[in-house]
């Protein structure tokens, strides 16, 4: 066991009000000023900022309250345990392969620390399409500049590790862009496994910033309870009804809870909230929920290095190249970011392509692999329109994303773009994640099999861990489902702050995207409900 100490822990011990799973049992009905749905980015930035104005909150959290001294840096403990469907959730063809978290943090107690301001020409594609001129970069400057004090987000100043390093050498050798990615830690190990859960309370996660500062201010959390449905009537909720579920996420035949709010807010991602929307039958006069669901689809190249790479430790993202993102039109043929992600055994095994004895010669040679990424700017040309969040029978959200001939030819150039990066910064081989590809021992050859390739669904393997969009933020009710202070069109007292919140995606990691758009909504909330301006950074609010 860790020797570090452990605020959760220690914030239990002191009486935190916690219900659900090991904790105290649910109660069968709550009432409280403001039910929040969800712990990751949006509710956890929501439940800091309406606590601070002295309303008293409850948080709803689908996932378990998991610390620092749970978290041993194994992926057999942590996907089963902190991802939804055990980091092997799957669009509805299953050809995209989506890790969202799903445990008090959400995402951000998962994630891999990068830490991006949205991009200036989104929120200028989002100010003249979707009727919200207060989205500019001069007007979300004071709430990201907020968040970023709270959470610690600076420059990164340690060298990359040798994964990264690559994509640096490579793109200075071929004269491509790039730059440094900000990270949200304080007093980082460099152990390398953020995306297990962060074992030194370094990560400046919800579960360790904003959740905590919400429980020590008298709100109450829910764990391993999901928020099933809205009972709505007369344009208002009435109440939210919970049911406990098991530490796999299924649910337990046992008694709801009902909470009853004065206001809620939904926070739960950009598949689950609309799927909680869609259970609820929700008003959704102009057929905008659930759709425009946004996934920066990911596709992957593995390179073969003569150097050991040893992508599994050291910060995991710390480069990246904007390059194929400037030099296109933002509503031409789709862009790409690149970035390179760690390599863990269980993650790299599940995704790279072949079995038997040709899987298992790429794996005894993992020490030297690196991998670089490349995520497809999606939501931004009328052949990139995302995908569609529906219910199964049982309730349970299911993602339709078609991969059109658009989105495969930006997939078929990012790949050729990341062996090139990878043969220029001296990789012996360069494997293509994709059924067919084998590994090519140059760049021309490389550029010349690819061209060959057939870019189709399951056979270009594609996994993305940015989920956008389905319940999309417009001045205009006819182009989303929110309005641009966060409130639902339709529904008075209901409010949605995550990232299902996004007219299009955002062209790089969101998570920074979400806390800021949270931070602003829920200061205004706050302000509607109490009269008071809450600040994340206030020492005295």
């Amino acid at each position: 066991m860790s020797q570090q100490p452990d605020p959760i822990r220690q914030g239990l011990a002191r009486g935190w009000k916690v219900m659900g799973g090991e904790h105290a049992a649910l109660p069968s009905r709550l009432t409280c000023d403001v039910a929040i749905v969800g712990t990751g980015a949006g509710g956890g930035i929501t439940a800091e900022l309406l606590a601070r104005a002295g309303l008293e909150v409850v948080m709803i959290e689908e996932g378990p309250l998991k610390s620092s001294n749970d978290f041993r840096q194994r992926e057999s403990d942590a996907y089963p345990a902190l991802y939804q469907e055990s980091a092997a959730r799957k669009t509805a063809d299953k050809a995209i392969t989506i890790l969202q978290g799903r445990c008090v943090g959400g995402s951000t107690t998962v994630n891999w620390t990068s830490s991006f301001r949205t991009p200036a020409d989104t929120l200028q594609h989002w100010r003249e399409r979707y009727a919200l001129p207060e989205l500019s970069p001069e007007g979300l400057s004071p709430w990201f500049t907020q968040v970023e004090q709270r959470l610690h987000i600076a420059a990164w100043d340690v060298p990359p590790n040798e994964n990264n390093d690559v994509l640096k050498r490579g793109a200075e050798r071929l004269g491509l862009s790039f730059g440094a990615i900000r990270r949200n830690v304080n007093g980082c190990w460099n152990l390398g496994s953020c995306g297990m859960g962060c074992p030194t309370n370094a990560k400046q996660s919800m579960l360790l910033t904003t959740v905590p500062a919400a429980l020590d201010r008298q709100a109450r959390l829910l764990v391993q309870t999901q928020a099933r449905q809205f009972e709505l009537a007369g344009g208002r909720v009435r109440a939210l009804v919970c049911l406990p579920t098991r530490p796999d996420g299924s649910l337990e035949a046992a008694r709801p809870t009902r909470v009853v709010a004065r206001h809620y807010v939904l926070a739960g991602g950009a598949i689950n909230s609309p799927a909680l929307l869609l259970r609820s039958a929700a008003p959704d006069p102009h057929g905008r929920l659930g759709r425009r669901t946004f996934l920066h689809p990911v596709v992957i190249s593995a390179a073969l290095m003569p150097q050991p790479v040893q992508g599994w430790q050291g910060a995991p993202q710390t480069v990246y190249s904007d390059h194929f993102l400037h030099t296109q039109p933002l509503d031409g043929p789709i862009g790409y970011k690149l970035e390179a992600p760690p390599l863990h055994p269980v993650m790299f095994a599940s995704t790279a392509p072949g079995y038997g004895a040709t899987q298992a010669q790429l794996l005894a040679q993992f020490a030297n692999t690196q991998a670089l990424i490349a995520l497809l700017r999606d939501g931004f040309h009328p052949d990139a329109a995302g995908g569609r969040v529906r219910l199964r029978d049982d309730g349970s959200p299911l993602l339709d994303y078609p991969l059109n001939d658009f989105l495969m030819d930006g997939a078929r150039r990012a790949l050729l773009s990341m062996a090139e990066i990878q043969f220029a910064a001296g990789a012996r081989q360069v494997l293509p994640i994709h059924e067919l590809a084998r590994p090519y021992t140059s760049w021309a050859e490389a550029r010349d099999a690819m061209a060959q390739l057939p870019m189709e669904p399951l056979k270009t393997r594609v996994v993305s861990a940015h989920v956008m969009g389905g319940c999309g933020l417009a001045g205009d009710e006819r182009l989303g489902v929110v309005r641009p202070d966060g409130r639902h069109w339709q529904v008075d007292n209901l409010s949605v702050h995550d990232g299902s919140l996004f007219p299009t995606s955002i062209g790089a990691n969101p998570q920074v995207s979400v806390y800021a758009l949270a931070a602003r909504l829920a200061s205004g909330l706050a302000q509607r409900l109490t009269g008071k301006v809450a600040s994340l950074t206030s020492p005295t609010a």
